[in-house]
């Protein structure tokens, strides 16, 4: 019984170590802004919204991989999201990093309006399967007990 025991913690263990980083605990990598400083108020808004996209996109994955690593480990011992290159831990820290990027060329274009059209998103939080993710809700939908997002 003990060897069962002793199994199950080092596999807790290599599920904890090997598994894929959650987009929430992912650095962003730097980048400069100096691209972006020629950029208008407008553009520099619709590029924050294709990182917001992209990063939502790229998280979803990130999730996906983590949750295979978890299968894979608890199944056969072996982070396989991780091992067949499902995790995209680089490109999630680069898409946070150029978010950081074009916040800092708004601040310094003063594009106050488009920093509240376009705020630079967190990744969603990730989903157990068989879970279903809680609606969103703006604060108009809540008002009237509702969605509307």
């Amino acid at each position: 019984m003990q060897k069962i025991g002793t199994v199950a913690a080092a596999l807790a263990v290599a599920a904890s170590v090997a598994c894929a980083p959650t987009p929430e605990s992912i650095q962003p990598a730097y980048v400069s802004e100096v691209p972006y400083q020629s950029w208008s108020c407008q553009q520099l808004g619709e590029e924050m919204g294709r990182l917001n996209n992209a990063l939502s996109t790229a998280s979803a994955q990130q999730n996906s991989a983590r949750t295979n690593d978890t299968v894979g480990i608890i199944l056969i011992g072996l982070p396989v999201g991780s091992m067949s290159g499902q995790s995209i831990a680089p490109q999630i820290a680069r898409y946070k990093g150029e978010q950081e990027a074009v916040n800092r060329a708004m601040i310094r274009g003063q594009c106050g309006e488009m920093m509240r059209m376009y705020p630079p998103s967190p990744p969603t939080p990730p989903v157990t399967p068989g879970e279903q993710p809680a609606p969103k809700t703006s604060k108009a939908g809540a008002a009237l007990g509702g969605t509307d997002l």
